[in-house]
């Protein structure tokens, strides 16, 4: 079986473990998740359908049928309409197929983020079925990741060690700099060491702008003594037979060149220590909430609590944000193969911001890291 068969094979002994009858995913990682297939979501319906019992098969408009065609799934049905044709014909035979417009008790689960207008037609055609989210079945198949998934993962984050360190020795050359100029070459540097693009907005934060914790790199110039937060990352593509399947590096560094501000290294001290703490808590069954706990209580005992102002972390994958999340109240508990940053902060409004950020992995019996730079401020190091 290919990775995608057994993917879709998974998907289906889900949908008999949930008590549902269907799955409907649209252009999103999902999608791509379960065929290897990537687009942009359009006002052409595109779906892929994935029920408990029969082949998989897919809606798609006539220009993608030679890309659809080469989706290695041995058994996906495809069925392509022109732009002069109802879509809608299409997509009802498929349900026809399955048997599910005559039922009273068919449960369809449709993407998450499956435009309006199309779970409106579903329901249309399916007046009768309970209506859910496909995160029911997919998100505990997501969440885990396999050896090809950790395998791009590790190189992103290898990636991202790179271009953190060449920054970091640049050193003065970095004096006089705008945060967009820095940020500009970054994504260069990113795309030179083999990036496809960047997996965000690439986020340069210096002085006071450190102290937001989604800035926008703007036309600050980099000072000496400037607390420079450094948040990146690039996309990889996994090694799949075929298909397509893109993770992210996910990195943050604070550096200054020269001398800091006045209670700069207590803090950055403070946000090392949290780090470290919280990365020492993960291994399996151990819960999100726990090691959220860890990296806040070391803040919260320095007095900074009130300057950690975002959750400790969260799940990568296709997505740089998903499940799962490490913030205050998650008891899910953690599983070999999860993905997930832990970057803890202190944010001083008008004075500076420090965030460190690696990527783990939770293994068998302990946790991985996916980035090793120095997490120390002083640049060199």
């Amino acid at each position: 079986m290919t990775p995608f068969e057994r993917r879709i094979a998974a998907c289906q002994n889900r949908l008999a473990d949930v008590g549902a009858d269907l799955t409907v995913c649209f252009p999103s990682p999902n999608l791509t998740y379960l065929t290897g297939f990537a687009e942009s979501p359009s006002e052409r319906p595109l779906l892929l359908f994935v029920p408990r019992d029969g082949d998989p098969a897919i809606v798609a408009p006539a220009m993608y049928e030679a890309q659809l065609a080469a989706v290695p799934i041995a058994d996906l049905q495809l069925h392509c309409w022109a732009d002069a044709e109802d879509p809608l014909e299409s997509v009802e035979r498929v349900l026809s197929s399955y048997s599910l417009e005559e039922s009273d008790e068919a449960t369809v689960l449709v993407d998450d983020r499956m435009w309006a207008t199309f779970t409106q037609d579903l329901r249309d055609l399916l007046p009768n079925a309970t209506f859910g989210l496909v995160s029911t079945v997919l998100e505990p198949l997501r969440i885990r990741k396999d050896d090809v998934e950790l395998a791009a993962l590790r190189r992103a984050g290898d990636l991202a060690d790179r271009v953190a360190l060449e920054i970091r020795e640049r050193g003065d050359e970095l004096l006089g700099m705008t945060e967009s100029e820095l940020a500009s070459e970054i994504d260069r540097l990113l795309a030179a060491e083999g990036g496809e693009e960047p997996a965000f907005e690439t986020i340069v934060a210096a002085g006071p702008n450190g102290a937001r914790p989604h800035h926008h790199s703007g036309s600050r110039r980099i000072t000496a003594g400037d607390p420079i937060v450094l948040d990146f990352g690039a996309f990889v593509s996994a090694a799949l037979e075929t298909g397509t399947g893109r993770y992210p590096g996910d990195q943050t560094r604070t550096i200054v060149i020269g001398d800091p501000p006045a209670e700069y290294e207590r803090v950055h001290e403070t946000v090392r220590n949290a780090q470290e703490a919280a990365i020492d808590a993960v291994e399996p069954g151990v819960t999100a909430d726990t090691i959220d706990h860890a990296a806040r209580s070391v803040i919260e005992a320095a007095g900074y609590g009130d300057a950690f102002v975002h959750r400790t972390g969260h799940g990568v994958g296709l997505e740089v944000h998903e499940p799962p999340y490490i913030a205050a109240g998650n008891d899910r508990e953690l599983e070999p193969g999860m993905v997930f940053s832990v970057e803890p902060g202190i944010y001083l409004e008008g004075q500076f911001g420090v965030r460190i950020e690696d990527l783990v992995v939770v293994t068998d019996d302990d946790v991985e890291r996916l980035n090793d730079t120095p997490r120390g401020w002083e640049t060199g190091q």
